[in-house]
């Protein structure tokens, strides 16, 4: 009878895993390969997006929160490179981004032109920019949510779970700074309506009956 190929591999694998002594870097589920590679082609299509968008910027504050948003995503791509291909602790931990900016916002809509695809590279503007830049790290901050929920190995997943919080910062940030332009309009409800929505939920009272 024909011996298996692939039978002693996978029963050799299955007593590492029990006994523990699987090596460290083969420490991943089928998930998160998969998981962890959409993240990481996610992570470099946003980075190689501000590289191309970068000479179009004309305002010198977007122009500044592109660089420091590409510098610090670079550097979280980078040690999320190196644990996931160890499966151990990268050469340094996630750090917090912070932004350089208020957290007001301008309510309410204004008239303004229908929006409209491009027909031309030399329609780019800021407002396109900002736009592009928020849409890659709304993306960024979903599949990273997606991928830390099925990770196995717990370094990889502490590293991805540290930088969804970063990656809804710098969106916050491009959001503000649309806003501000106003390029991302907020409305807002009536004072009635609020408050009606606001106060539909009350505390729950005591704990749980046996």
């Amino acid at each position: 009878m024909t011996q298996n190929p692939f039978g002693q591999g996978q029963g050799q694998t299955h007593q590492n895993m029990q006994t523990g002594n699987i090596s460290q870097n083969m420490n991943h589920g089928g998930h998160e390969v998969f998981d962890v590679h959409e993240v990481l082609g996610t992570v470099i299509s946003g980075l190689n997006l501000k590289v191309l968008l970068r000479p179009h910027v004309k305002d010198q504050e977007l122009l500044s929160i592109l660089d420091r948003q590409y510098a610090f995503a670079l550097d979280e791509y980078n040690i999320t490179v190196e644990c996931f291909k160890t499966g151990a602790d990268p050469s340094h931990p996630t750090t917090s981004y912070k932004m350089q900016t208020g957290n007001d916002f301008i309510y309410g809509i204004k008239p303004s032109q229908p929006k409209k695809p491009i027909q031309s590279a030399n329609e780019l503007s800021d407002e396109l920019i900002s736009g592009y830049l928020l849409g890659a790290a709304k993306a960024s901050a979903t599949i990273k949510t997606t991928a830390a929920l099925e990770t196995t190995n717990p370094v990889v997943r502490r590293v991805l779970a540290d930088s969804i919080p970063n990656c809804i910062e710098m969106a916050y940030e491009l959001s503000i700074y649309q806003n501000k332009h106003h390029y991302y309009q907020v409305p807002q409800l009536d004072q009635q309506s609020m408050q009606a929505l606001t106060n539909s939920y009350a505390p729950a009272q005591g704990n749980m009956m046996s």
